[in-house]
């Protein structure tokens, strides 16, 4: 992306598209989406029109996201309208977030007339009591079912995300779905621990030592660990290399939508609870799909957040995530030089050629790592 001055010019990195809407709620899930009545659905896409229609593009998209929700469950025509709003076509890439089991023949050939290139499986696991526990329907044979489809409608890129510390997963199961995965051979693969918080149905349960959705069968913390790394080890053994905390990618398989969010390119966020940065300023849109609705149609906007970016505190939050690291200037070396020194010094940072990057067992002590950079 060419630079002026320090200001991002020429190209827009992405622009980011929540659908919220699913077809039932996964009890791990902590985002603002879920099942919601068809007229608010209605709703929510004039609202998005409208938004979009509004906006005004200072740069041409490179890349596009639909995030949910389950967005692979949006209308063909809903979804039509909206890129026909995103200057830019044909994008470098652009990926649908789907569903296993929400993916047909009629839709994978839409999808790839509209533009998109690529496509984020949720699978989560493929270990049948696991997915049980969650809400998912699945089978592993979906999944390579609807992965054919794609590739007979001319979609080849893939993602397949997985979750390390669900209900019931030992380190045989957990195995057993690395194994359909690089059976599967997907050029990305996305492996999150399950977030324990109280914005999940399974976290609420795991918090509280309820025995619901399984959350007294949830691994401890140490076994989650023992998963994660696991995968590290097997994926890379494939070569699948670990370019940041929780994805890893075949060589020019990384996904060049999410790597702008960290090296802090600009992108356009639109929906409930998107995003925006400019490059200097970050906006919020309202959370929840009512309330977004609310705004659009008595104010002609969502945003209920703007601040200015602290550019250098969120160089090393998000650029820490990457495998490469970040490249402090001399004026930063100086500033973040005492937890700089300690964390090398225990361990967990690695300083190399000017560059500067999180150790092994630094990526698995990360937010303890990251913190000592947020604004006071």
């Amino acid at each position: 992306m060419a630079r002026e001055r320090g200001v991002y010019c020429k190209r827009m990195a992405g622009v980011y598209i929540a659908y919220p809407f699913c077809a039932q709620k996964c009890t791990f899930c902590n985002f603002a989406s879920g099942v919601f009545p068809r007229e608010l659905e209605r709703r929510y896409l004039a609202a998005l029109l409208a938004e979009m229609r509004a906006h005004a593009w200072a740069w041409t998209p490179e890349t596009v996201y639909f995030g949910g929700g389950t967005p692979s469950l949006m209308p063909i025509e809903a979804l039509a309208g909206v890129l026909e709003l995103v200057p830019g076509r044909p994008w470098t890439e652009a990926t649908m977030e789907a569903a296993p089991g929400s993916i047909t023949a009629e839709r994978a050939a839409a999808w790839h007339e509209l533009g998109i290139n690529r496509v984020s499986l949720g699978v989560q696991s493929f270990v049948a009591a696991e997915l049980a526990r969650t809400g998912r329907r699945h089978t592993p044979e979906t999944v390579a079912r609807e992965m054919e489809l794609l590739r007979k409608a001319g979609i080849t890129r893939f993602n397949i995300d997985l979750i390390a510390g669900l209900p019931a997963q030992t380190v045989e199961s957990w195995r057993e779905s690395l194994r359909w995965v690089l059976w599967l051979a997907p050029g990305h693969v996305s492996v999150y621990m399950l977030e324990v918080d109280d914005d999940s149905r399974l976290g609420r349960e795991i918090r509280r030592h309820g025995m619901r959705y399984g959350a007294g069968e949830a691994p401890d913390e140490d076994l989650t660990t023992t998963l994660y790394e696991t995968a590290i080890d097997e994926l890379a053994r494939a070569g699948v290399r670990q370019y940041e905390i929780s994805n890893f990618a075949r060589p020019g398989e990384e996904s060049r939508h999410n790597l702008k969010y960290w090296k802090l390119e600009p992108y356009a966020g639109f929906g409930a609870d998107a995003h925006s940065f400019d490059g200097k300023t970050r906006r919020a849109n309202a959370e929840t799909p009512a309330v977004y609705c609310e705004r659009m149609e008595r104010d002609g906007t969502a945003v209920t957040e703007t601040t200015p970016a602290h550019l250098v505190e969120e160089k090393f939050l998000v650029g820490l995530r990457l495998a490469e690291g970040v490249r402090p200037s001399t004026e930063e070396w100086e500033r973040f030089r005492t937890p700089i020194e300690r964390f090398i010094r225990t361990g967990l940072l690695e300083a190399d050629s000017g560059a500067l990057r999180l150790t092994r067992r630094g990526v698995l002590l990360s937010n303890e790592v990251l913190q000592e950079f947020l604004c006071p």
